[in-house]
């Protein structure tokens, strides 16, 4: 039987809704929909694109550590942006973030995002047993 547990940090926002950050089910992590949300609740610096798509991957980044992950963790990314003329900016930002690591990724552009940001991403990341 796998164990289920429920995964948080600080580093990342607290959840809005009726979900967790994370959830980890034996040695795989399911990490929530992240917004460009910063963990203290203070404002972006500006709400410029590739702003809001460093947050939004570092708080999938911040969740991911708080399990001892690292980027080469990451097996699937989902990215949903706003505008599909934005995907060449969030490649620039993703790559910069992760650096040599490069899961299976898909881009969805989307119409609209929750209280109007620009890009919201999740991911799965497997871990040794």
């Amino acid at each position: 039987m796998t164990t289920l547990l429920d995964i948080s940090t600080d580093e990342a926002p607290r959840p809005a809704g009726h979900y967790v950050q994370a959830k980890r089910a034996g040695n795989h992590l399911y990490i929530s929909g992240q917004l460009p949300i910063r963990a203290d609740g203070a404002p972006l610096p500006d709400d410029g694109f590739e702003t809001q798509a460093a947050q939004a991957i570092d708080n999938m980044l911040a969740i991911l550590k708080a399990v001892r992950g690292q980027p080469a963790d990451l097996v699937r990314v989902t990215a949903y942006i706003v505008g599909v003329g934005n995907w060449p900016r969030f490649n620039a930002v993703y790559a910069q973030r992760l650096g040599e690591a490069r899961p299976a990724r898909t881009v969805v552009p989307v119409p609209e995002l929750h209280y109007g940001y620009l890009v919201e991403i999740d991911a799965v990341a497997v871990f040794g047993p």
